[in-house]
């Protein structure tokens, strides 16, 4: 029945500055959308952000985010990417369990204290 994940959301404090964010961490695109949303998309995926409150059907608070994302950047390049743009990293690069099998993950935390988990298939 389910074949992909189109879009996930996060809920965060202030939309356009979570959009350059990850703009420049990740080279996520971000895009507006609808009424003025915010996204930011990668691949055939995107991320919407939202502020705490806009979606009354869930239970969102800032910060409760916890995303894998993929990447073909050796762990290396992405913890020099992270260290360059200034980011602390929590952990990794650690071996894991991906969705296909193995993965070696590196976790960082975003401006809003979501868990960003950035990982790659050996």
């Amino acid at each position: 029945m389910i074949e992909a994940i189109d879009h996930l959301v996060l809920t965060v404090r202030d939309p356009d500055a979570a959009a350059r964010f990850y703009a420049r961490v990740l080279d996520m695109e971000p895009v507006t959308f609808g009424d003025g949303r915010r996204a930011l998309r990668f691949g055939a995926q995107k991320i919407n952000l939202q502020r705490l409150g806009q979606e009354t059907r869930n239970h969102a608070c800032i910060g409760s985010g916890d995303l894998c994302l993929l990447t073909r950047w050796a762990p290396q390049a992405v913890l020099d990417r992270l260290g360059a743009e200034g980011v602390v990293v929590a952990e990794g690069p650690v071996q894991k369990s991906g969705a296909r099998g193995p993965i070696t993950s590196i976790y960082f935390n975003d401006p809003d204290g979501n868990l960003i988990e950035v990982s790659s298939y050996g």
